[in-house]
């Protein structure tokens, strides 16, 4: 059988993403600069520090905000 995949929502979308997927690895998989992105699930901020341990479970809503400098 193949890997088991969970439906999460990003940005209000729906995504599949592998069962036991963290914030940096959804980060990577979108093809995101974990340096310029902020992440919040169910609307708490996941300090950077601690994407690699926070788990996404079904259902979850993720918004990811991308950060851009200028003036």
């Amino acid at each position: 059988m193949g890997e088991r995949r969970i439906e999460i929502l990003v940005n209000g979308n729906p995504a599949h993403v592998a069962e036991g997927c963290t914030v940096e690895a959804l980060i990577a998989q979108l093809g995101l600069r974990s340096e310029v992105v902020a992440a919040e699930v169910e609307r708490e901020l996941v300090p950077r520090a601690r994407r690699s341990e926070r788990v996404l479970a079904p259902g979850e809503r993720v918004e990811l905000v991308t950060l851009v400098g200028g003036g």
